[in-house]
């Protein structure tokens, strides 16, 4: 087999349509745009989404739906996975250490899930470590602290 000899599948490829060559084509004078107006025009028609005037659909319909650029560098870290930071301190540096979060985030938040069997200290710098209630108790109820 040479490339000369290879062709496509048989109705693989429709022949394009070529518009404006004369009567007998049946495609001949206005090349299928009808008489005059808007559309008959070169460069002629309306961008996408005109309704002639009408307030367009994609403007009509409620707007919904918002993404928080602080859920983005927030992350959820749960009891249970304490334990794989190695240390009795808990902070940023040693949840990126652990593999718990990555670089990006900024502010975290333990949540209570799972248990914790030994005593760690939650240090948060200005607020980028939140502890929920329930965790908080349970860190404190195994001899832990939570310092603010």
């Amino acid at each position: 087999m040479r490339l000369n000899d290879i062709s496509p599948a048989p109705g693989s490829h429709k022949t394009k349509k070529r518009v404006g060559r004369g009567q007998s084509s049946g495609w001949g004078k206005t090349a299928g745009r009808g008489q005059k107006g808007q559309k008959a025009r070169s460069g002629g028609g309306v961008k996408p989404g005109f309704e002639g005037g009408q307030m367009p659909m994609q403007r009509r319909v409620p707007k919904f739906g918002f993404r928080s650029r602080v859920g983005l560098i927030t992350a959820e870290v749960r009891l249970g996975e304490l334990k794989k930071v190695k240390g009795d301190e808990i902070s940023l540096e040693t949840l990126q250490a652990a593999n718990l979060i990555t670089r990006s985030i900024k502010r975290v938040r333990i949540m209570l899930s799972g248990e914790i069997a030994r005593v760690v200290t939650v240090k948060s710098d200005s607020g980028t470590i939140k502890v929920t209630k329930g965790a908080a108790a349970a860190i404190q109820a195994a001899g832990g602290t939570v310092q603010d």
